[in-house]
């Protein structure tokens, strides 16, 4: 027989009780998280879908539309026609799901610019370079919509695929080893008291077979 992994006491064995309680409601909780996880994950991949089919399309136009007018001012024209540059400032919030953590886009500035916002003379700019410069603010507009929930969509993937090796962890190695624990102290200790019990037996059969000692 398999010696136990720990010492044959009935402290040990309902240490190790109560350490497979713990297990158990932690796999519990832990099977509920992925749960939360799947659900949220179905959740976000049709409207994910859709972004990147948008993006896939937008992206066809926008980069023609910059071929264009790169053939019709070159790559130094269509910098300075962009000058000058400009900074988005995006607000964040962060927060998490069952402990995974996730960040959220509150608001954002508008992107796409009218010929008169970008401070460029239609008649200089020429509709290539137009077009070019709407296409993709327009697709940046989608980038910066599709981010965030790129971002939790890879963050909940990544804890959903931690959560269930810490359920298989749990469900094939730490509660079977427990349970192995507790079935050999189990059977060790009562072996020990069949022995015990013989012993006394024997004992006792022993000083009946004396007799009364006389006084």
């Amino acid at each position: 027989m398999t010696g136990p992994r720990v010492a044959a006491t009935r402290m040990n064995l309902v240490r190790a009780a109560r350490q497979l309680g713990q297990v158990q409601k932690g796999i519990d909780l832990l099977r509920r998280k992925r749960e939360v996880l799947v659900v949220e994950l179905f959740r976000l991949g049709r409207p994910a879908a859709e972004a990147r089919t948008e993006i896939a399309a937008r992206a066809r136009r926008a980069y023609p539309a910059l071929l264009a007018g790169l053939a019709r001012h070159g790559a130094a024209g269509l910098a300075a026609l962009g000058w000058p540059l400009r900074d988005l400032s995006l607000e964040m919030r962060s927060g998490s799901v069952w402990g995974v953590p996730i960040a959220e886009l509150v608001t954002r500035p508008p992107v796409a610019r009218t010929l008169a916002a970008r401070g460029t003379a239609p008649g200089g700019l020429g509709p290539a370079a137009a077009l070019a410069a709407t296409e993709f603010e327009g697709l940046v507009e989608l980038l910066l919509d599709a981010a965030p929930r790129e971002m939790l969509i890879r963050r909940l993937g990544e804890g959903l695929a931690q959560t269930s090796r810490q359920v298989n962890t749990l469900e094939r190695r730490v509660a079977p080893g427990l349970r192995l624990d507790m079935t050999v102290v189990r059977r060790a200790l009562e072996e020990r008291e069949r022995e015990e019990r013989l012993r006394l037996k024997r004992l006792v059969s022993a000083r009946g077979a004396q007799g009364p000692r006389a006084r």
